[in-house]
């Protein structure tokens, strides 16, 4: 049986053998017709590109070099069917890890009463950030009975590329930086940790997600995440905090986060950093009712030569707001959540609070 080659476009035979044109050998053929021999026989045609004569007999060529390779070669890439498969199976990861970073379920497990500190750009190896501040308020979470903490994003500066120079101007090395970091996010047990723009410049190979990696109890994601808090008495409060939300305005420094709810987030706490300046604002959806507190966090970064050299104002009002949640209220209650900017009174608040019975 004659079959042609999909690749060469050449005859072989069913021993693989290249087949010709019987006149000058040629295996420049094409296929030419079917000639009929009798209502039950009948053999295909072929013409010869080179010479013309078209037969349904072809002869074999000899193979007369001395040497050869296989026939087969291997492929240098998977086959569709397998491409399909794999981006099928790839899609399919990557989608469970969206779905569960667009709504993270946390079960909170103490009764009653409790406190989230919404920790600001740290930077901690900058040499304008208090560090005596930032570790202090990190005592008062840890001995404070339900007060939990999560952050905002930019934990160091990160300087890498062409701003690596950038070193020079600060008096923690780049491995200073990291021992610092490492140590203040093992300080606490983070309800979330948001990886802001300075995080990702790490690129694929983040050292935070390293530090992290065997921390199960924290949602870490680049830019966001967002929480949906579960309390023992089935009340559920939902946080949505990230890097940064788009907008600006000169009249409202909340302007990019209350934007995010009036445009559609309709969560209790949306809260986000990235801009070192101060601002609050509460709004109340008119359909459901929910009442949600637009938080936008200034830095412990608290002197910048980068604002010197632009003039920009000090609107540094506070980098460490506690969202104090009581879980027995209903969303349209404006007990149900208070918002405190310092965390030192809403220690004493929060402890307060859970002495009420």
């Amino acid at each position: 049986m004659i079959q042609q080659d999909s690749i060469t476009k050449f005859f072989k035979n069913e021993n693989n053998v290249l087949m010709g044109c019987p006149q000058c050998l040629s295996p420049n053929l094409m296929k030419a017709g079917i000639q009929a021999f009798s209502k039950k026989e009948s053999k295909q045609k072929y013409k010869c590109k080179e010479c013309g004569v078209v037969s349904h007999t072809l002869r074999q060529l000899k193979d007369e070099s001395s040497f050869e390779v296989p026939e087969i070669k291997p492929e240098s890439e998977m086959s569709v069917d397998d491409i399909i498969k794999y981006r099928v199976k790839k899609f399919k990861i990557k989608n469970n890890v969206q779905e569960y970073y667009n709504l993270t379920h946390v079960n909170i497990k103490i009764d009653g009463v409790i406190g989230i500190c919404h920790f600001g750009d740290p930077h901690v190896d900058d040499d304008g950030t208090d560090l005596g501040e930032l570790f202090g308020i990190c005592d008062v979470i840890k001995n404070t009975e339900g007060m939990f903490a999560g952050n905002l994003g930019d934990v160091q500066n990160n300087w890498v590329g062409r701003l690596a120079a950038l070193y020079s101007q600060q008096s923690t090395t780049a491995k200073e930086s990291w021992k610092l970091t490492e140590y203040f996010l093992n300080k606490l047990p983070w309800l979330y940790l948001v990886g802001g723009n300075h995080d990702v410049w790490s690129g694929d190979g983040d050292p935070i997600e390293f530090i992290m990696r065997n921390n199960t109890r924290t949602t870490y994601a680049n830019h966001g995440v967002r929480l949906n808090l579960n309390f023992p008495n089935k009340s559920t409060v939902r946080v949505n905090a990230r890097h940064t939300f788009k907008g600006n305005s000169m009249w409202n420094s909340a302007h990019g986060v209350s934007k995010a709810i009036q445009m559609g987030w309709r969560d209790h706490i949306v809260t986000a950093g990235h801009t070192h300046v101060s601002g609050y604002q509460v709004l109340k959806d008119p359909a459901s009712g929910l009442i949600s507190h637009a938080l936008q966090v200034a830095s412990f970064k608290r002197m910048d030569e980068y604002a010197n050299r632009l003039g920009l104002d000090d609107k540094n009002i506070f980098n460490c707001p506690v969202t104090i949640i009581d879980p027995k209220y209903s969303d349209d209650d404006n007990r149900k959540i208070t918002t405190i900017f310092n965390p030192y009174e809403a220690s004493e608040y929060l402890k307060w609070k859970r002495s009420q019975k």
